[in-house]
């Protein structure tokens, strides 16, 4: 496979030996499979049904007509393959922090993207990338194969961060596009109001997708720390305000705490996963959520 920026040769090889949990097999996603009752050939014998005109012949069991003189067909348990789709927003904030040795939130996301994107498709499943900012930048439907896989580790190279954000938007337009349930993966910064949010996502719970959010920022934005005279700069909108950050921690504190308790409450009323991940931490931690 060819070297890619977003999937190190470290990570492929920690990858090959990583295996999701009891949550995500039984519920049937990622990693798991979950079967479909079907006629036909297969890996796992469901139950015994009366032939009907029509049946194809070659199920019938001819044991079980010997025995009693009456047509019955063997049916079947089929594995389907699964789909998860990923969400990546790529508005102008997650550019953020600029000049930095730290990942930009967009480079941290897209880490965890194409690993995790690795690792569904090594186990067969589908994978499909959504890009976004204040719509959809670019869309990638679901694939399994190793030639799909490079596509999408490519547009992750090539994404940077846009415009504004419109999640809203991008979800909106994206639900036509994904014709079968399966986990919702986001990752975001998430400005946007909370109740717009899940609005947003209530077409993909009401039709079953098992919907995962992580809540991606930098440390600096968790706490504006004790910093003398700073500027700061709206990195959507260009907008400048000069202030000293001290003024101003306690209430952002309690800004991004009530922003995050809001998150968090909604997504367990409406039974999704939220996670908010300081983007100093490994994407492995998100990962490992998925396998909790």
């Amino acid at each position: 496979m060819p070297t890619h920026k977003y999937l190190k040769p470290e990570d492929i090889r920690r990858l090959k030996n990583y295996e999701f949990g009891a949550k995500a097999m039984v519920e049937g996603y990622l990693s798991g499979r979950h079967r479909s009752k079907q006629r036909g050939s297969s890996i796992e014998f469901h139950e015994f049904r009366q032939y009907t005109p029509g049946d194809p012949l070659s199920q019938v069991d001819w044991r079980v007509f010997a025995r009693n003189d009456k047509l019955f067909l063997r049916t079947f348990e089929q594995e389907t393959n699964l789909e998860c789709h990923l969400f990546l927003d790529g508005s102008a904030s997650m550019g953020f922090p600029e000049d930095s040795d730290r990942l930009t939130k967009l480079e941290y996301a897209s880490f965890f993207a194409a690993c995790l994107a690795w690792l569904v498709v090594s186990k067969n499943d589908r994978v499909s990338l959504t890009l976004f900012d204040d719509g959809i930048r670019k869309f990638l439907p679901p694939g399994s194969t190793r030639k799909h896989l490079n596509e999408l580790l490519v547009t992750l190279e090539r994404n940077q961060a846009g415009n504004g954000t419109s999640i809203l938007e991008a979800l909106r337009r994206a639900n036509p596009l994904l014709k079968r349930r399966g986990t919702l993966v986001l990752l975001s910064d998430f400005f946007c109001d909370p109740a717009e949010l899940f609005q947003a996502l209530n077409p993909y719970l009401h039709r079953g997708f098992r919907v995962h959010l992580f809540h991606l920022l930098d440390p600096s934005e968790l706490d504006l720390g004790d910093r003398g005279l700073a500027r700061f700069v709206d990195m959507e909108t260009g907008e400048r305000l000069i202030v000293h950050p001290q003024s101003l921690s306690q209430a952002w504190k309690d800004h991004i705490q009530n922003h995050v308790r809001a998150l968090r409450s909604l997504a367990a009323s409406r039974k999704a996963d939220y996670c908010l991940v300081p983007t100093t931490e490994s994407y492995f931690t998100l990962l490992d959520r998925l396998r909790d």
